[in-house]
């Protein structure tokens, strides 16, 4: 469920005051990764990679508070749940977006993951849920990238993860990734803490 509530009686209320008229309200941190036990879970269990990740980003998203709040066109949104997207190449060399819903069940992820994807590279047709907080992402994995710094729009202020080719090592496999949020929705330190629970959720997958 989305619902506006008043940005004064919120802990971003300060927040919503210095930056919702900012011009560039969003930040980038990046962070390298070691998403070698993700790698290995995905081959014993036949996973996708992008998959795995991506249910490894809603779960560290939901032990972040700030993540439930969103400023939309000068209001702000909380909701009570979150879904992650999905940028898809389709049959036609084009691309299209899914939703994903966020679940604490990986394997009812990875089917949803698996369907809506497969539907939107198929019928060349997107998929939205308007009720859920979007965590979007963008796997450009045709090449090694450092870091990645998305355009501002504010048509969309959702949080952004964003990565490409990860890079083998002889003992580790890494991979950068960008994190972009907007200034109301969070601050640094919770992007921080977002980006440390990642890292956390990549090694400890099973």
């Amino acid at each position: 469920m989305k619902t506006e509530v008043n940005p004064k009686d919120t802990v971003r209320s300060e927040a919503f005051e210095m930056w919702m008229t900012s011009p560039m309200p969003m930040v980038t941190l990046t962070k390298t990764f070691d998403v070698s036990n993700l790698l290995k879970v995905g081959k014993k269990s036949g996973v996708k990679f992008n998959a795995l990740l991506c249910w490894c980003i809603g779960k560290a998203a939901t032990q972040v508070k700030e993540f439930y709040l969103l400023p939309e066109q000068d209001k702000l949104y909380h909701y009570d749940a979150i879904a992650v997207n999905v940028i898809v190449n389709n049959s036609e060399g084009g691309i299209n977006s899914c939703d994903i819903p966020f679940t604490e069940d990986i394997a009812k992820f990875v089917h949803s993951y698996n369907n809506l994807t497969r539907q939107a590279a198929e019928e060349c047709k997107s998929s939205f849920i308007e009720d859920s907080m979007i965590v979007g992402t963008s796997a450009m994995v045709q090449t090694e990238l450092d870091c990645i710094v998305n355009q501002y729009t504010d048509k969309f202020c959702n949080p952004m993860v964003m990565w490409g080719k990860y890079r083998k090592g002889w003992l580790k496999t890494t991979l950068p990734i960008s994190f972009q949020f907007h200034h109301v929705q969070m601050d640094g330190g919770h992007g921080a803490m977002f980006l440390e629970l990642l890292q956390r959720e990549i090694k400890n997958r099973e």
